[in-house]
């Protein structure tokens, strides 16, 4: 009897040992994932006073500049209204360090708010917050990320494409 009741302790104490460094395992590795809420960036309309950069991209100093104070990046030049096929492409000095950084837009939406930065020839969702009420859905494919907000039977639908064409954005509303 002593005997088999050693057995259960030990049994029962290694078994919760196990489960405990399963669950820490688990909680370590989840806790850096989508999992967490996510966090939006200040929009620079709101905070006209500050301005937002990368920590791997600064803004190239002007000549002639001190480097006293914080740097102001270079105004983003117009867009051109000819078609793509009808622009030269620009001549490159050195190759790309890695794909290239785009416009970072904001699409408000009744549901919440979505940002994404759109490239040339791709796009990346910066964060996705919802309104007060709603909750949300994201999907992601190698041409396509969505987004959906739902609250009830209301359901708002942030769909951005770009296989094949420049990215583009649809806010749908159900």
């Amino acid at each position: 009897m002593r005997r088999a009741l050693l057995h259960a302790g030990a049994w029962s104490l290694a078994t919760g040992v196990a489960v405990t460094l399963s669950w820490w395992g688990v909680h370590t590795v989840m806790a850096g994932t989508a999992y967490d809420p996510p966090r939006a960036l200040p929009l620079a309309a709101e905070h006209p006073e500050r301005t937002v950069s990368s920590s791997t991209h600064r803004p190239e100093p002007e000549p002639g500049a001190r480097s006293s104070g914080p740097a102001r990046p270079p105004a983003a030049p117009e867009p051109s209204r000819e078609p793509p096929a009808a622009r030269a492409p620009a001549p490159r000095t050195s190759p790309p360090a890695g794909p290239a950084a785009g416009r970072v837009k904001t699409y408000p939406t009744e549901g919440g708010r979505v940002v994404f930065d759109l490239g040339g020839d791709t796009a990346t969702l910066v964060s996705a917050s919802p309104a007060t009420g709603w909750s949300m859905r994201v999907w992601k494919a190698p041409a396509w990320i969505r987004v959906e907000f739902t609250s009830g039977a209301d359901r708002v639908s942030v769909f951005c494409t770009w296989h094949d064409h420049a990215p583009r954005v649809d806010v749908t509303t159900y």
